[in-house]
């Protein structure tokens, strides 16, 4: 086994916590605390520059995924502010990662409405986990920027990988895929 491959799999078994997330209610109001909030979460910061890529190397509007995503992302945080209690969050955020890391490893091309649907859906999940943390206003808007960013990174990496025909994408994928079978065998075990 090449050492290229020996790091991934060391990297998808690094244990952090699954249920750092819920529960933890701050008041952080800042933009820049916002900003960096899903930059800094690697569950967050792996899901949504996979999306990014994922959309850029398997679609043609590759926009509509990751702009499904951030818009449910702050739907989901507002929801989770107004009190609506969303079930099994950290499972939600571990099945994100275990399927977008698979659509992207095995490079799965879904109609553009059918991805932007299913990456929302998780989306929401991601974002009640936000809503719960941050506080309202400019953290919120802060959070929806480097959601942004993020996938906007993402659709560069993608672009510029689909034209090298590279096979880096596709272990990138099984890493992320990894990390979410590595959080929910963490909240099995907990």
């Amino acid at each position: 086994m090449k050492y290229r491959h020996l790091i991934a799999i060391a990297l998808a078994t690094v244990s952090f916590s699954a249920a750092a997330h819920v529960g933890e209610a701050h008041d952080h109001g800042g933009l820049l605390t916002g900003f960096l909030h899903p930059v800094t979460g690697l569950d967050h910061l792996a899901a949504m520059l996979a999306v990014g890529v994922w959309s850029a190397m398997t679609t043609k509007r590759l926009w509509i995924a990751p702009v499904s995503f951030a818009a449910l992302l702050l739907v989901g945080a507002l929801l989770a502010q107004a009190g609506v209690a969303f079930p099994a969050i950290e499972p939600m955020i571990a099945a994100s990662m275990l399927v977008v890391g698979l659509l992207l490893a095995a490079q799965v091309k879904l109609r553009e409405a059918t991805g932007a649907v299913l990456v929302g859906t998780f989306a929401l999940f991601h974002g009640a986990a936000h809503g719960q943390e941050l506080g309202v206003g400019v953290a919120l808007a802060g959070m929806v920027l480097g959601t942004a960013l993020l996938h906007t990174v993402g659709i560069g990496l993608g672009l510029g990988l689909k034209r090298a025909n590279h096979w880096l994408p596709r272990v990138a994928g099984g890493i992320v895929a990894l990390m979410g079978l590595n959080m929910a065998w963490g909240l099995l075990a907990s």
